[in-house]
């Protein structure tokens, strides 16, 4: 990652909250950054002009999708369950645990504890296992607003943002930062679990081959590429 651009990125950032797109400005390293979510769509290689973006903190309210005691029942793989919470990664199955990642890493980014959904974690792995499109534009520049209103938050989307600095020519030196660790990845052994297969370098969703049993897949994870709950116990991921 570039940490130095990244950093005056964000310490430089603006955005503009329209009903219909969102548009951000920013400086770094001499020059002006400024994109829509469907600039920032056609950079990334995505779709902009269209998918949910719900962006929900605090009140987990019921919509169109969102079914918060179907969603809670979904990802704990309880039917019992009567009444919304919180989900642990104990409970999911190993696809589940897997999308649950995919949320954290690159649409709304987490940092310090993993091992609990918070409401807007489950409400993304509902989209995504429900195939629904989600306007990832959309959901990263609302996430970046509320980034640059926390005082000492983590800056998300390195991966993102050196894509956004290569399309407007921003010079970059060498990548800084540390190695990934190894709960910054899964190993291939997990992505079996989760009926993913590997052909040309690319991953897959299989056709269910070789399903493990229900009770299988909802054991319990203690690797550490998974979780993170030992490196940091006292992170507050109540503010995320």
């Amino acid at each position: 990652m570039h940490i130095d651009a990244i950093k005056e990125f964000y310490a430089r950032l603006t955005l503009v909250h329209y009903k219909k797109k969102d548009v951000a400005r920013s400086r770094v390293r001499g020059v002006d950054i400024e994109f829509d979510n469907l600039r920032l769509a056609s950079i990334l290689g995505v779709p902009g002009n269209s998918g949910i973006c719900e962006y929900i903190k605090e009140v987990w309210e019921e919509s169109k999708y969102t079914k918060p005691l179907e969603i809670t029942r979904k990802f704990a793989n309880d039917n019992m369950i009567m009444e919304t919470r919180r989900v642990k990664s104990v409970e999911m199955k190993s696809f589940q645990r897997f999308v649950h990642f995919l949320v954290m890493k690159n649409i709304v980014p987490k940092f310090g504890k993993r091992d609990t959904t918070s409401y807007m974690d489950l409400i993304y792995m509902d989209h995504l296992t429900s195939r629904r499109l989600v306007n990832l534009p959309r959901v990263m520049m609302r996430h970046m607003s509320y980034v640059i209103s926390m005082k000492g938050h983590e800056l998300p989307y390195d991966d993102w943002l050196t894509m956004v600095f290569e399309a407007f020519d921003v010079p970059l030196i060498d990548k800084q930062g540390e190695e990934p660790k190894r709960y910054d990845y899964f190993k291939e052994t997990f992505l079996s679990m989760c009926q993913l297969k590997r052909e040309n370098g690319v991953w897959w969703l299989g056709s269910g081959e070789n399903k493990r049993r229900d009770d299988e897949e909802a054991a319990p994870v203690q690797s550490e590429e998974l979780h993170e709950e030992e490196q940091n116990p006292n992170f507050d991921w109540e503010a995320m």
